[in-house]
This record gives structure tokens, sequence and C-alpha cells, in this order.
């Protein structure tokens, strides 16, 4: 994974691997077979530098199965694999082996994982580093035979997309390990993970694929990162997902075009980061969109769902990107895990639906009445029968949805009656769609206007008192005179190579409720946002001062921090005039 910032022990000089390779040709494991994976796997990637057990985190967290991260060389030019290419962590029992057979008795498996970013960004990605593919292939079929597993991934980025010499290597190696496999009765997969744009694979994924194909290497998943796009563009992370699977789709039905509309979809695999990824806020994956992928991937039928990476999987940084331990967002220990672990199964996906309801939000006075169409639609198989339920009404308020059943592919209606009583705030109202296949949400947004105003907003927004109290800044922000926006002082936020700058204050607001952060900014990279109880941003490079607006909505404490920050390496930002209405 591109973010990849392992402090891996000290990499010493390597053997050769006759010795494993003895293994593979005498050992008396090679003729049992490992349990194939579930048709469809959720699998998200365990960070194996950590000195956390893989067996702990998977019971602590729902995850039955995981991808182990990962496997290279010690030192560029060697053909013997380590784990995080730590020669104290061989390909042995004793590395993992015990976690792994605990994983394996509470009805799961793991997914060795060869290379990722540090690796391919060091010459130690396994067929990178070594010339020989008989070795590469040996090095492969010991790892199958000591963990006795039944598919490899091999994770492919940055220097290792370039490197032909490499690619060529580790599809003639996956070709042996697959002859080797089929004389031994077992059945290995091999799976590809592979950065994407938007669209689909880049020219340089697309071409590690055919050179599979042009070594008759038979790629089981094609695995797609989706983040990490750095293309300075905004991002609905689901749908982004959603159309880089598309293309991905259309690129494998022109390599393969004998394989069927499932078949494809089958070969398919998904890798999110949650959070925050690498680039900053701008690419932002939430638990509403791990949702909605979870719903059309088991429309889909695509094969595999994962993320970087389970160590991320709680909110113990929010407004904080491209951390190992934490997502950077407002949520809860192993909320992503819990949406996406019901993805497993050994099923094709049979009949199924989706809800949706528009509009979806309305803004009325107390006493008014608004109404929606709650729209229900088959994604899979044949139409069933669906009940509707609402909630999340408050005081004052009520919600119910007519016909309280729908066939499939019918339409309802959500009217929501308020009264005089009603306090002014915002209020998510939950549809729930339960059918014998299962249940889907949609959400209708209630604003309901009057009130009192909040207390405790922003202050001292445009700096004009000369001190930065109550905004804290890291290390080097400070109030200047130059250049102001409006009056005579500035907000600094000192953006260096080891930090984004990041100024910040924190204000109590009214509990669900629409705010918009408006605010005066100019520099490289200057982001303007909210983390906490809500986790909104914008951003902008701007030689002048350029205003930016950042609408979100309060959790149930009302309580959010705005910050102001820059970007590593590209120098201060400046702020100004900022606001909450």
């Amino acid at each position: 994974m591109r973010l990849r910032r392992t402090i891996q022990a000290a990499l010493t000089a390597c053997a050769t691997l006759a010795a494993s390779a003895g293994l593979v040709a005498t050992g008396t494991s090679s003729a049992e077979a490992a349990t194939p994976l579930p048709t469809r796997v959720f699998a998200p990637y365990f960070e194996a530098w950590t000195g956390q057990s893989p067996a702990t985190l998977a019971a602590q967290s729902g995850a039955k199965h995981l991808t182990m991260a990962f496997l290279q060389t010690a030192t560029k030019g060697s053909c013997t694999p380590y784990w995080n290419g730590d020669t104290s962590l061989p390909v042995a029992p004793s590395s993992f082996g015990a976690d792994i057979a605990t994983i394996r008795a509470n009805g799961g498996d793991v997914i060795p994982s060869f290379g990722g970013y540090t690796a391919d960004n060091t010459g130690t990605e396994l067929a990178d580093s070594c010339t020989d593919v008989n070795q590469i292939a040996a090095a492969y079929e010991n790892v199958v035979t000591t963990y006795d597993i039944s598919r490899i991934d091999l994770d492919i980025e940055d220097n290792s997309l370039t490197d032909t010499a490499g690619i060529d290597r580790r599809n003639k190696a996956i070709k042996l390990v697959q002859d080797w496999a089929a004389a031994n009765g077992r059945s290995i997969q091999f799976s590809y993970t592979l950065p994407t744009t938007t669209g689909g694979l880049a020219a340089s994924g697309l071409a590690v694929l055919k050179n599979a194909v042009g070594n008759n290497a038979r790629i089981d998943v094609v695995n797609l990162m989706t983040f990490d796009y750095y293309d300075n563009a905004a991002h609905d992370m689901a749908a982004d997902t959603q159309s880089a699977a598309t293309g991905l789709y259309n690129q494998l039905a022109k390599l393969y075009p004998a394989k069927t509309p499932a078949q494809l979809w089958g070969s398919i695999g998904i890798t999110e980061m949650l959070g925050i990824d690498d680039f900053g806020p701008a690419e932002t994956f939430t638990v509403a969109n791990a949702t909605t992928v979870y719903n059309w991937a088991v429309s889909k039928g695509i094969n595999t769902l994962s993320f970087w990476a389970l160590q991320r999987d709680n909110g113990g940084c929010p407004g904080t990107g491209g951390r190992d331990d934490c997502s950077g967002i407002s949520q809860g220990t192993w909320d992503f895990t819990h949406v996406f672990a019901p993805f497993t199964g050994n099923t094709q996906p049979g009949n199924d639906f989706s809800v949706g309801v528009s509009p979806g939000s309305a803004t009325v006075a107390a006493g008014s009445s608004p109404t929606a169409t709650v729209s229900t639609a088959v994604t899979a198989g044949s139409a069933q029968s669906v009940n509707l339920t609402v909630t999340g009404a408050p005081a004052g308020v009520t919600a119910a949805v007519s016909p309280a059943t729908v066939t499939a592919g019918g339409t309802a209606t959500l009217t929501v009656s308020t009264t005089s009583a009603a306090a002014a705030g915002t209020y998510p109202l939950t549809v729930t769609a339960s059918a014998p296949s299962g249940s889907h949400t949609g959400t209708f947004n209630l604003t309901v206007t009057g009130g009192t105003p909040p207390t405790g907003g922003l202050v001292n927004g445009g700096l004009e008192t000369g001190s930065l109290a109550p905004w804290t800044c890291q290390t080097g922000g400070a109030v200047v005179a130059t250049p102001a926006h409006s009056g005579s002082h500035a907000l600094q936020a000192a953006a260096s190579s080891a930090q984004t700058g990041q100024c910040a204050q924190t204000v109590t607001l009214k509990p669900n409720t629409s705010y918009t952060l408006s605010g005066w900014v100019q520099g490289s990279y200057a982001y303007l946002g909210v983390s906490g109880g809500a986790t909104a941003s914008t951003w902008t490079n701007a030689a002048g001062w350029t205003k930016l607006t950042v609408p979100f909505t309060t959790g149930s404490s009302g309580t959010v921090t705005v910050y102001l920050h820059g970007w590593y390496g590209q120098g201060s930002v400046y702020g100004d005039d900022f606001t909450l209405a």
C-alpha cells in the first residue's frame, strides 16, 4: 500500500532458497490440499510488522480472514523472502504459525501478500530482487506448504510497475507454481493488488496482466487499491470505487473474451483505505461509503472486499490522514469491519434490492409536513416483498411510510409531520427496507428552522485580537500582520516536511444541525475543515486570497474542531475572516 512507512528490523545479507526448494520437492505437505477460500471473501490487510497478534485482532474485530502484509527480501538481490524483510521472521511455523492455526480454528484463513510500497521502492519485492524464476517459484511454493494456504497476493506498486524484467519473472514463476500445484493435487490462487485510476487500471497495471496472459499465468483476482488517486480532484470515494471497478471489468472483458460477465465480476477485488488516505482529506472513505460499496459489491458478485488496514479501523486520530494505527475520522472501533464482514460466503448473490429516498432532505418551519418518495429496485435475482419502516424522528416530529410493504421495484411515500414544539435542528431519519435476502437503508435529512441560536461559536475568527487564543497551532503557527485579508492580522499555519502546521479551535454548536464554515485562505494546499463531531473539508492552491466554504452537520454533542492546515513540504498557508453560520 502506498502509505507504508514501516520501521523494519535491520536488514541482513541472506542465503539462497536451496533449502526451501528442497522442502517443496520432498515435504510431505505438498500432497495436502488447503481449504479453498469462500467464493466471496472479506480479508482486510493486517500490518505484520506491528508485533500484534493477527489471531487476537481477527477475534476482536470479527474479521475471520486476513491478508497478511508483507513478504519481501531482506536485501536487494536476495531470493529469500521474510516477513517485512526481517530476518528474525522467516517463512516458518515459528512466524505466525500458531496465529494462523487459531484463525483457521475460528473458521477463517489468511492470504500472505508479497510486495507493498516499501518493497517496491527498495528493490526487495521478490521478483524484482531475485533474477532466478525457479527460485521465485520455490519461494512461493514454500509459503504454500509452510502455511497450507490457498491464495497468494502480489501487491505491485510504484517502481515494480515499471520493472519489466521483474514483471516477466513474476508471471513466469506464477505459471510454474500453478503447474506444480496441479501435479500435487493443490489449487492455488494468485491475486494481483494494483493501484487504479477512477476509470480502471492505468497502462502500467494493465501491462502486468497482459504479460501474465502472455505467460499463460492464471490471475484469479485483480484487486484494485481504490484510494491515493493524487489527482487534486474532489472525490466521492464510494462512487469512485464503482467507476474504477467498472473500468477494470471492461478491461478484463477484452483480456479474457471467453469469460462470462459473472466470471469477470467474480475475478475482481476491491481494497479501500479507511478514513483519510495518504493524499489528504479530499480523499476520505467514510463508514457510509463502506455501506454503499458493500451493497454494490454484493450486487455485482465481486470476489474480494478488503481494506488497508485492520489496525486503522478506529477513530483514534480525527483529522489526521495516512496513519497506520487509526483512520483519521470520527468512528467507532471496528465500524468498517462490521460493515464488510458479512460479505464472506460460499454462495453467489441471490435475490437482492436497493432502496433510496428522493429528495434526500428538506428544510421546513416547525408545523410543516414534507414528503419524499421511497424507491426500491431489484439489483440481483428476482423481485421480493420489502417491508418499510422509518426511525430517528425527534420529539415533535412523526414519520411514516405508506404503503408499508412494496414489491422490490415499487415506490412508497415518506410523510414527515412536525409540530410547533419541534426543536430547531437537523435530524437524520432512517428508512429501513427489510426482505428475506436482508435489509438496506436510506436517509432523509429533516431540517427544522426556528429555535434559539447556538452558543459557544467561533471566536477570534478575524485574528484581530492580535493573539492566537483560542486557536492552537503546531510549531511555527502564529498571528501575522501580513498577508491579511482584512483588518491587520491573519493566521499562519506553518507546514513543513514533518507537519501540516495545523491550527485549530474547538467550538460547541447546536447538536444535529447544519452549518457552513467559511474562511479566506492563501498558499499551497491550504485546507479548511472540521473534525471531531463532524468531518468535512475543502482545499485550494491559491497565490492570492480565496474564499472556501465547508458545509457540515453537527453530531449529538454539537462539538467540532475547526482547523486550517497546509501540506507536508509545501510551506506556510494563511487564513483570515473565519465564520460559522
